[in-house]
């Protein structure tokens, strides 16, 4: 009962003893994989030149492309081989599942060739409304890792709570990583990571083939940074308490010089702590009503010769992304309308409203993540049951509704088709205070985004009959853990 479905996959008779007694060969560059595949199946599997189950690198399979490999378990040994690593890592996924079923004693026969259709397949995880611990992230990793999603995307500061810790302003985490309270109920939330819990939390998942991606919000949704150091906002000496609501707050970044020295500042710090290639900047719900009314906003737009303080938008995102891009990593936006058209090409975009905003992305040049909320938006209540619990409104984002999005759609043209990276799913945290609550909305509708994005074929009824399946969703919480 395989999740993602596999690209082939053919059922042979007999089965392969797991045990003790069971020795791994692994060839070069096949230790990391070795050492996952241990860990997953809880036996010691020693590593033997003559072990009967065999994993290499072998890179004349380059038809199976940078993350495929290829799985043949037979009575007497299994061969899992792939051209890079990655592929290796999947394969692993792949031997852990069906472990799994069998109860841990045996794999089942089988010969597996198997690739994804999309290289991006993640999931935004948003710990900024509501902290997580990181012991709960990495097991959100190992479950990610278990439907071949490869993008962990970290929602880290926002209105409600800043999460990331930067050295050079300590307040931004002592003052805004935390809120009074949350929409009135009188109860103070907070908390924040070190540095050693994030380098620990990336190496973990680079261990099982997941790349953390940080998101770091500006020029708006930045209340939380502007609570710790009031002098990066639009009215000099107005001091401001962490958010506690929901919604687009009004107060967002300056556009002076003090907040380009800052934004160095935290951007650099979040580059020595995420090795990720992408990093993301947020961009939008951006209001500008304070710049329209700041002297210094007003001069800023004249000097920069735009047309009005609401280009500052593009401008502000441009100038923060040209950080990043002087350290060769790649600017990551939400994308709707407005400043999303104003952002150079190297700038890869996540169009959130609909998928006709991805493809006008596509056709200026971007590369696009596909995310459009109403398939991929996790917050939403699974259904209109009465007992389910509160969630984004209006409306349901079904297990149906997420299986039935298509990343690239099929009345695209080719050259927009092919600037999709991929997709992933949105988990925002305002209904979801606990793990358990997260839990809920994640599972099983984060499985149908992980077959979305890796199956070159799916069937709506045969994915139901798997994941309803006895171990296929893993960690389903306990009557105590509900929401």
């Amino acid at each position: 009962m395989l999740i993602p479905r596999p690209h082939r996959l053919v059922r042979l008779p007999g089965r392969f003893p797991l045990g003790p007694g069971t020795a791994l060969r692994a060839g070069d560059g096949a230790q990391r994989a070795a050492a996952l595949l241990r860990g997953y199946l809880g036996l010691d599997l020693p590593v033997t030149p003559d072990g009967a189950f065999v994993l290499a690198l072998d890179p004349a399979l380059r038809g199976l492309g940078a993350e495929g490999y290829g799985l043949t378990v037979g009575r007497d040994g299994v061969l899992l081989r792939a051209p890079r690593p990655a592929g290796l890592l999947h394969g692993v996924q792949t031997v852990r599942r069906l472990a799994a079923a069998a109860g841990g004693a045996s794999l089942p026969c089988v010969q597996v060739s198997d690739r994804p259709r999309f290289g991006w397949r993640g999931v935004l995880l948003d710990v900024a409304r509501h902290f997580l611990p990181v012991g709960y992230l990495r097991d959100f990793v190992d479950r990610c890792a278990g439907y071949k999603l490869n993008v962990l995307h970290l929602h880290l500061t926002d209105d409600q709570g800043w999460r990331l810790p930067v050295a050079g302003y300590p307040l931004l985490t002592e003052v805004g990583g935390w809120r009074k309270q949350t929409v009135g109920d009188g109860v103070p939330h907070g908390g924040a990571y070190t540095p050693a819990e994030l380098r620990s939390l990336v190496a973990y998942a680079a261990e099982r083939g997941i790349t953390v991606m940080p998101e770091i919000e500006l020029p708006g949704h930045a209340r939380a940074a502007l609570a710790a150091y009031p002098h990066l906002g639009n009215v000099p000496g107005r001091r401001l308490p962490v958010w506690e609501r929901w919604g687009v707050c009004e107060n967002i970044f300056g556009v002076h010089d003090e907040v380009f020295d800052f934004l160095r500042t935290v951007l650099g710090e979040t580059l020595d702590l995420f090795d990720s290639p992408y990093v993301h900047i947020g961009g939008d719900e951006c209001p500008t009503a304070e710049w329209e009314t700041s002297p210094a906003a007003r001069e800023r737009a004249r000097a920069a010769g735009l047309a009005g303080p609401r280009e500052l938008h593009g401008w502000f995102l441009r100038r923060a992304g040209r950080l990043l891009l002087d350290h060769g990593r790649t600017p990551v936006c939400w994308a709707e309308t407005g400043a999303a058209g104003m952002l150079p090409r190297e700038f890869t975009v996540m169009p959130w409203r609909d998928a006709a905003h991805g493809l006008a992305a596509a056709r200026r040049g971007h590369d696009v993540v596909m995310t459009p909320h109403r398939s991929t938006y996790l917050d939403y209540p699974q259904s209109d049951d009465p007992a389910e619990p509160a969630g984004q409104q209006p409306g349901t984002v079904t297990l149906a509704d997420v299986y039935a999005g298509e990343p690239a759609p099929a009345d695209w043209e080719p050259a927009a088709a092919a600037r999709v990276l991929g997709t992933q799913a949105q988990l925002w945290t305002e209904y979801a205070p606990t793990p358990a609550h997260v839990d809920h909305l994640a599972f099983p509708r984060l499985a149908a985004l992980a077959e979305t994005a890796w199956s070159h074929e799916r069937d709506l009824a045969d994915f139901r009959r798997r994941v309803a399946a006895p171990g296929t969703t893993p960690r389903t919480p306990t009557k105590e853990e509900r929401p």
